[in-house]
């Protein structure tokens, strides 16, 4: 009986450490289970990242977001980014600022904001004209929401008073604009990586379509520019339909391709031969891809131009998101099949100068000066260790005789797309007939259709805007077109 208490203790003992090691071993099951989680996690991030789309990444997010917003979450803790307007006491612009409040221009609902502040921008270009633009901005204390990648961003116009002193006696400093973005901390690596720099993009895609476009003309050994008013569009151009939609997509493609270019060692720059006869819209073509990328044109004059280090100068002086058009390739001096020549042309190294030639013969080759501008140093611009000296820049060369260009100018990676701009068409005719007298249908295009289909009718689209143009009256230019295409056919 004195042995009962002992055994019992004994065995209390021991069931109470047979249970603490089932927790031990439970404990550890669940930070296996929990590690194995984790690790499964992560993979499904990483390959999330992998394999699904930023765009299908975003609406995920923005699900959860949601989700989060409507079982109440609860707070949470908000981060602020200050953008001043001026940094350094004022003595410098911060160019965040204006890409934000034009950014903000955007995403402003006028019916929805009691105050608003209208104001004008100036942009100074890279060859120092300048641009003006009217926007709508917050006045100081509105405020507006922006919803980027799911992730909801704010925006509040502050303005505080400028100190009292420091313009002299009597006299206020002017007051002190800022823009705050907020929002949740978990999203600052988003707002920082991604937010801002899609701001600082869309801006300056606003300030290439609002500002006047530029064609440069060289003259010596620099670049002479005037405003270029060319109102040719991709609606308004007389081209194959199927043709036309290639060029854009093409164009696109192109902008969106940054990081593309960068990872496959290429330079950002896509080069465009136009060809065909001539009068089929090889210069409105050019001038609608200017309109419809809201790039400058630099137009280079061969003839203009002495020797390869001049050229290199001239291209080098020419900013990013530029074409380049050389009209007319085929009757450059060096354009021609090199397997033609007869003469060797002598070359140019590179090391000579204009600056070892006067004035007055540097540009203007005469008698006793004979031009040593390669076909070689051209090429070494396009596709050569010239050709990283700028990105995001179009090249495009036209010529009416493709066949008699050199081979190493159609070579792949050089012009990266041939464009044939063939007699008029169809469909070019419709185009036309919309453009010169608001037409879409006519008792004539029936039998203005047949003949553009006839095989011995060749016509361009310069000899039927012609034709259209030598009435107002849409009956007459439309009876006036189908007899000169009858005279054709006739002949």
């Amino acid at each position: 009986m004195d042995n009962l208490p002992l055994t019992t203790m004994a065995g209390a003992a021991a069931s109470s450490l047979e249970g603490g090691g089932r927790v031990v071993d439970t404990y550890k099951k669940a930070l296996t289970t929990a590690a194995s989680v984790a690790a499964y996690a992560m993979l499904v991030r990483s390959m999330a990242r992998e394999l699904l789309p930023e765009e299908l990444r975003a609406a995920v997010r923005w699900g959860a977001a949601f989700v989060r917003a409507r079982l109440g979450a609860g707070d949470k803790e908000r981060h602020t980014i200050v953008i001043r307007r001026h940094l350094d006491a004022g003595y410098n612009e911060n160019h965040l600022f204006e890409a934000a409040r034009a950014y903000l221009a955007t995403k402003i609902d006028p019916t929805a904001m009691r105050r608003l502040c209208l104001a004008r921008t100036r942009y100074k270009e890279p060859d120092g004209s300048s641009s003006w633009s009217t926007l709508l901005c917050m006045d100081d204390g509105g405020s507006t929401t922006d919803t980027f990648d799911g992730v909801e961003f704010k925006w509040t116009s502050i303005e505080t008073g400028g100190d009292e002193g420091k313009k002299g006696k009597g006299h206020r400093a002017p007051p002190r604009e800022t823009l705050e973005l907020s929002f949740d901390a978990e999203h600052t690596e988003a707002a920082l990586e991604r937010y801002v720099p899609f701001i600082m993009s869309t801006a300056e895609q606003l300030q290439r379509r609002d500002r006047a476009l530029k064609i440069f003309m060289n003259e010596g050994r620099s670049w002479h520019g005037i405003n270029h008013h060319h109102p040719a569009t991709f609606d308004t151009l007389a081209m194959d339909p199927v043709l036309k939609q290639a060029v854009t997509d093409d164009l696109d493609r192109f902008l969106k391709r940054k990081e593309y270019y960068r990872r496959i060692g290429k330079a950002w720059k896509r080069g465009y031969l136009l060809f065909g006869p001539p009068g089929t819209g090889k210069s409105s073509l050019v001038a609608a891809m200017a309109n419809y990328l809201r790039f400058n044109l630099y137009d280079l004059d061969l003839s203009e131009v002495r020797l390869n280090s001049a050229l290199q100068r001239l291209l080098i002086a020419m900013p990013n998101k530029s074409i380049l058009v050389i009209e007319d390739i085929d009757c450059c001096f060096d354009a021609k099949s090199r397997e033609d020549r007869t003469m060797p042309v002598p070359a140019d190294d590179g090391s000579s100068s204009d600056d070892d030639v006067p004035e007055d013969m540097a540009h203007h080759p005469g008698p006793r000066q004979q031009q040593t501008i390669t076909l070689s140093g051209l090429l070494n611009f396009i596709d050569g260790l010239w050709s990283t000296s700028g990105e995001e820049r179009i090249i495009i060369f036209t010529t009416n005789y493709k066949d008699r260009l050199d081979p190493a100018l159609l070579r792949p990676g050089r012009m990266d797309m041939h464009i044939y701009m063939g007699h008029c068409c169809w469909e070019a005719f419709k185009t036309l007939a919309v453009n010169y007298h608001l037409v879409d249908d006519h008792a004539l295009f029936p039998e203005i259709q047949e003949l553009l289909a006839a095989v011995e009718v060749k016509v361009t689209p310069a000899e039927v805007s012609e034709m259209l143009l030598r009435s107002e009256d849409a009956d007459v230019a439309l009876r006036v077109l189908t007899e000169f295409l009858q005279d054709k056919r006739s002949k």
